[in-house]
């Protein structure tokens, strides 16, 4: 997988990649990056980018000509935006991006980005969620973490399996040795338990209470998340 990345501010972005998985993942060239900065393809004698609204208001808009000649390079790639306007990112988008060959992220900068660029370019536009950012390069980053990571070879497909969001549940609560944790504070010892059913070695019985604890857990925290599973449970068993 190749993922390109168009930014006025590709450090940001570049040093992510050199610690834990992914780093791992380019060194065994599992996965690929390239930046591209829209300012070198300014014709502007100051290699301006931005420009005003014709429109009026505050702030400035990433203008359509350093952006249009960048991404005539990346028409074979597949093209995401990030915008207030696009569609949630879900898991399920992750796990079928992950599928792709190349990827490129377009991140936006001042008050966004004129919106021909996204007509004539974006293959795809998605939201992180209902807040707004400085710019496109965290969401971007978000977005390719969870990609990358369903990635055949990344991470071990069995820790996959049993993570939030599949068929639409909570991942049950997880616990480590030991089993009791004693924590000492003012002197006053106190004891912390963990489940005793995970440290009996019954795996047919541990598999029963995740999957009961997942329920449960998606119940309290996300109803509708639970809506969904019960949906996709009633089609199944049609």
């Amino acid at each position: 997988m190749k993922f390109n990345f168009i930014s006025l501010f590709p450090n940001l972005i570049a040093n992510y990649f050199n610690e834990s998985i992914l780093k791992i993942a380019r060194e065994k060239e599992l996965i690929k990056l390239h930046f591209d900065n829209p300012r070198n393809y300014s014709t502007n004698k100051h290699n301006k980018v931005d420009d005003t609204k014709i429109s009026g208001g505050a702030g400035m808009l990433m203008a359509c000509q350093p952006l249009f000649d960048c991404l005539e390079n990346y028409k074979n790639s597949h093209i995401i935006f990030l915008s207030p306007t696009g569609k949630p990112f879900k898991q399920i988008d992750a796990k079928r991006l992950a599928l792709k060959s190349e990827i490129t992220f377009v991140c936006g900068r001042y008050e966004g980005i004129d919106e021909r660029v996204y007509e004539n370019y974006a293959n795809e536009v998605f939201s992180i969620g209902d807040f707004v950012l400085t710019g496109g390069e965290l969401g971007a980053l978000c977005m390719c973490d969870a990609i990358a990571r369903n990635i055949n070879g990344v991470i071990k497909q069995e820790s996959l399996v049993e993570e939030s969001f599949e068929n639409y549940l909570l991942e049950a609560p997880s616990f480590t040795k030991p089993f009791i944790f004693e924590y000492k504070k003012n002197n006053i010892f106190k004891k912390f338990y963990s489940i005793s059913s995970f440290v009996k070695g019954n795996h047919a019985n541990i598999s029963l209470l995740k999957n009961h604890l997942s329920f449960c857990k998606t119940k309290f925290h996300r109803p509708d998340l639970l809506a969904k599973h019960n949906n996709l449970r009633k089609n199944y068993e049609k």
